[in-house]
């Protein structure tokens, strides 16, 4: 018998889940798997040589493709990942051939305050250890990638400094003539280093670098991960390494990868990491692995790989999206469907009770401290309230043109009049709606929210994006901005418009993509307002160039790409058990 959550942390639970774990070489089995397509990392974790998958089912019909996002979350997330993985399992129950993809959870939030993002309770991706600290290196592929980018650049900065044009041509360098105050990149490190945002390096003699103002964001946000998320091989993935822009010159040119000599390098440090990684949920399903989070600041999908290779092995593949329908749900409906050509049959809108009476005027919860009292009561005014940001993100998901279920992640604390409420209002709004407590039972509590992802997935969508390639990069965001958060419109910082009528004229840059960086904990950039706000504009204060990923980044609000650490962070209850190795504490 499986743990009860209401009495055992998540780490108790998938440790004693693991002992009756299904090994890699019998989900490959199950799945079909012929030997040379799955690359053992131990007995519980695999990697799967996509290439050979891909050309042997090529002619195989895709299964049903399910996205799953959310609404605006609190502070503490509302269950997404669990959510993944109860659907996986309820649509097991239900006998249904199913997969999962998750992204690979970020050293970052686990070590802080958000956790693995393994899910929860009876719904996790397990073995929950490996999983949490760096499963099969792919993280660490992408931080040495990125980081000899950055080697490469403040390396040949130092020799056109040091060096005349004919002892560079002895070389074989050519003078780049690299701004230092227009260089596009920042180092890499995977956890929240607010320490490291903002830094001055090479200082001492003339050995020691060239001395200029640099800093770190987080590994996920990474153009690299960006590249990793969208590229459809390994071929792809090197001409889109080659374009990534690290500097410019001194005339405004961008520097490349490419120009550094150092692309193919790179590429060769991601040929494993480009293989997405088996793991299973607790009930047995198998979950592919594969790309990172933070879809305020980066693309924050599951790769496509690993969603062609879902679709292909499986009736029905079970994808997640980053945070709430505002961002993660919009780049996957605006940047990965478009890249892979992939449509959707239906989407699962996550909430919480807890959040929509956040949004409804209850105090907003603060990350290691206790929820506040006024959350353990019935209030179904609040709840009411709340709902009108539920409602908001059911019209972003049916404007894509994709059947909405609303999936009521229940608490045991929640009441049947708060849970009637949210039915009621979300009904009302054209979704279906269905209540799963898989985080207390497993499958068995997400049969109903199965049935009704079935039933969506049935029925015939009109997906559509909400804009065409063609349209200008400001009407894009305006777009984005009033369409899917509500806003009155766009205002710019005086950088921020320089460089948008630069895109718009460039013929290269004006058919890229538009991967939007804004906070999740709000519809607007200001992370404190909640519920669907009226009567704001969209500050958009940098853009950001992503030729490799093949997007631009408008950056709105203050929000960082490097996180910061909390006084509470998880990595004070995490430890070893030192006579069996086992790692305890992790969430």
């Amino acid at each position: 018998m499986p743990l009860d959550p209401t009495k055992h942390a998540d780490w108790e639970i998938a440790e004693a889940a693991e002992a009756n774990m299904k090994t890699v070489y019998e989900l490959g089995e199950a799945l079909g798997l012929e030997k040379k397509e799955l690359l053992p990392h131990g007995h519980h974790i695999a990697k799967l040589e996509f290439n050979s998958i891909l050309k042997r089912l090529a002619k195989k019909p895709d299964g049903k493709y399910i996205d799953v996002t959310a609404i605006t979350p609190t502070p503490l997330g509302e269950g997404k990942s669990t959510t993944t993985m109860g659907l996986t399992q309820g649509l097991g129950k239900r006998r249904k051939s199913v997969i999962a993809a998750i992204r690979q959870p970020s050293g970052g939030p686990t070590m802080n305050i958000k956790g693995s993002a393994a899910g929860g309770g009876l719904s996790q991706c397990i073995p929950l250890t490996p999983f949490s600290l760096g499963l099969t290196g792919d993280i660490n592929a992408i931080m040495n990638t990125h980081n000899l980018a950055m080697v490469a650049l403040t390396a040949r900065m130092q020799h056109e400094f040091n060096y005349t044009d004919e002892q560079l041509a002895k070389r074989k360098l050519k003078r780049l003539n690299i701004d230092p105050r227009n260089v596009e990149m920042k180092w890499i490190m995977d956890f929240c280093a607010q320490s490291l945002r903002d830094i001055v390096i090479g200082l001492g003699g003339k050995d020691d670098g060239f001395m200029m103002r640099s800093g770190f964001a987080i590994a996920v946000s990474s153009e690299v991960m960006a590249i990793l998320a969208v590229a459809k091989d390994l071929k792809d993935m090197r001409e889109r390494m080659g374009k990534i822009v690290v500097a410019h010159d001194k005339s405004g040119k961008p520097v490349t990868t490419e120009d550094l000599d150092v692309a193919g390098a790179m590429t060769a440090w991601m040929v494993e990491a480009i293989n997405p990684n088996l793991m299973q949920t607790i009930e047995g399903q198998p979950v592919l692995v594969h790309a990172g989070p933070f879809a305020n600041i980066a693309i924050g999908q599951s790769s496509i790989i690993a969603d062609r290779i879902g679709l292909k092995l499986a009736d029905y593949h079970v994808t997640e999206s980053g945070f709430a329908a505002d961002i993660g749900f919009e780049k996957f409906w605006n940047l990965k469907c478009r890249f892979s050509e992939l449509k959707p049959h239906a989407a699962v809108l996550v909430a919480t009770i807890r959040a929509l009476k956040c949004h409804g005027g209850a105090p907003i919860p603060v990350p290691g401290k206790p929820i506040p009292e006024e959350y353990k009561g019935e209030n179904v005014g609040w709840v009411e309230k709340g709902c009108e940001n539920l409602v908001h993100h059911v019209n972003t998901i049916k404007k894509a043109g994709i059947n909405p279920v609303v999936c009521i992640n229940a608490f045991y604390s929640d009441t049947d009049n708060e849970i009637k409420m949210v039915r009621r209002l979300a009904e009302a709004a054209g979704a279906r709606v269905a209540l799963s407590k898989h985080w207390q039972f497993g499958g068995e509590g997400a049969l109903e929210l199965a049935d009704a992802v079935v039933e969506a997935c049935n029925e015939p969508n009109n997906f559509k994006f909400l804009y065409e390639i063609s349209t200008p990069l400001r009407q894009r965001i305006e777009k984005i901005a009033q369409e899917v958060y509500g806003a009155d419109g766009v205002e710019y910082s005086p950088d921020a418009l320089a460089k948008a009528k630069r895109m718009e004229e460039d013929p290269q840059i004006a058919k890229l993509g538009t991967c939007m960086v804004k906070t999740h904990l709000s519809l607007t950039d200001n992370p404190n307002l909640k519920g669907v706000p009226k009567g704001w504009k969209l500050h958009v204060r940098d853009i950001l160039t992503y030729m490799g990923a093949g997007f631009v980044v408008p950056v709105a609000g203050t929000i960082k790409l490097m996180p910061g650490t909390a006084s509470d962070p998880a990595y004070r209850r995490v430890d070893v058990d030192v006579t069996t190795g086992k790692v305890k504490g992790l969430f």
